[in-house]
């Protein structure tokens, strides 16, 4: 049978990424250090997958087990030498301390076989294959590095499909929206997986993905936070903020067309399928869910500065944006440890230095003056 090893068995890994390659005849081993998820992985070997519509119809996901990568790292090192593909949805930030295990994996497949292994990234970040391959080839024998490079193939991919916080009985099932998205730079010939798409240049999918979902979904969480909204849905709801979101996918918008030379027509109509996705009500997804880990979000090549930027860069209105920045300084959700940090740093070092710190801003930008009038 074929196999993929998954790292990340959280609720996208298995309620997206797991869940396609199951369903494309996979056996999928899930790596994770939670417990009882691996533990129940194992115990079940199946699990379901719920549409948050009126209908709430389901899928089981079946062929599925689990390893603890910090208990269980020579099985781990096993099952990557019989895998086809090792994917990842396990958070951006976590990608530089798998990579050693990975690593590890590689250098044991590459003694053992030589079949071709594929390994992409399935990340809210743009080249997060990239990012992971360099990580793990730091963790490479120097004298292995062009077997790897010969015979392992690190696909870049854009990934979307929205999985609120879970409220189930079964720790394993997942609550996930209809509409998803799987799109992965490379060859026609790869093995196939139900609902990947291959591209030639995956660079326009990724970045209209995260200047549109991402950002809209953000901008409608810290706007919301401020408003004192729960949820994405509700917040929507008020006319002065969704035209404020609307500002803001005008302005990212613009920049998509001008730099890839979109229709806009059709990119207009994106964004009105998006906003449609984010009013879904069965999603019950929290402005506090969405907007968390911001010193990442608000970081210099995430989903508001980087368009920000690049608006300024062309000439490009990007007041909409700047103020979304400012929203997110104003997160201040003490469950919340980048949001913690960020409340101390202006209180400790004030506005634009924090601005310049965390959005890796030059002082004398004109965006930096633009959030601190917003702020």
């Amino acid at each position: 049978m074929k196999t993929v090893v998954h790292f990340g068995a959280g609720n996208i890994g298995r309620g997206f990424i797991g869940a396609l390659f199951s369903q494309s005849g996979y056996h999928v081993t899930f790596i994770d250090i939670n417990e009882p998820i691996i533990d129940t992985l194992n115990e079940q070997g199946k699990y379901d997958v719920r549409l948050a519509t009126d209908v709430q119809d389901s899928v089981t996901i079946e062929n599925v087990s689990g390893l603890n990568n910090m208990t269980q790292e020579k099985e781990v090192i096993a099952a990557i030498e019989h895998a086809t593909y090792v994917t990842t949805a396990i958070g951006p930030n976590i990608l530089p301390h798998i990579a050693p295990l990975i690593a590890k994996g590689l250098k044991n497949r590459i003694e053992k076989n030589n079949d071709p292994l594929y390994i992409i990234a399935c990340e809210n970040q743009i080249s997060a294959t990239d990012l992971l391959k360099g990580y793990i080839l730091e963790h490479v024998p120097a004298e292995i590095i062009p077997q790897v490079e010969e015979t392992i193939s690190f696909f870049n991919s854009a990934v979307d499909r929205i999985v609120p916080i879970q409220h189930n009985e079964n720790i394993l099932d997942v609550l996930v929206e209809p509409y998803y998205e799987w799109v992965v730079q490379a060859p026609k010939d790869i093995p196939s997986v139900n609902g990947m798409t291959i591209v030639d240049d995956l660079a326009p999918f990724i970045e209209r993905k995260l200047f549109t979902v991402n950002t809209g979904h953000v901008v409608t969480a810290y706007l919301g936070y401020l408003a004192g909204k729960q949820t994405i849905d509700q917040t929507l709801k008020d006319e002065g903020i969704l035209s404020q979101v609307r500002a803001t996918l005008e302005e990212t918008g613009a920049y998509l067309i001008h730099m890839y030379q979109a229709d806009p027509a059709e990119h207009q109509q994106y964004i009105d399928k998006i906003l449609e996705r984010f009013k879904n009500p069965y999603l019950e997804d929290t402005v506090v869910r969405v907007g968390r880990s911001p010193l990442r979000k608000l970081g210099p090549n995430d989903r508001l500065v980087r368009p920000a930027k690049e608006a300024l860069k062309h000439g490009l209105s990007y007041q909409a944006l700047a103020k979304a920045i400012a929203a997110g300084l104003h997160f201040d959700e003490a469950s919340d440890e980048d949001a913690v940090k960020i409340q101390n740093m202006l209180q400790t070092k004030g506005i634009k230095q924090t601005i310049q710190e965390i959005c890796e801003l030059e002082a004398d930008s004109p965006l930096i003056e633009a959030i601190v009038s917003y702020y």
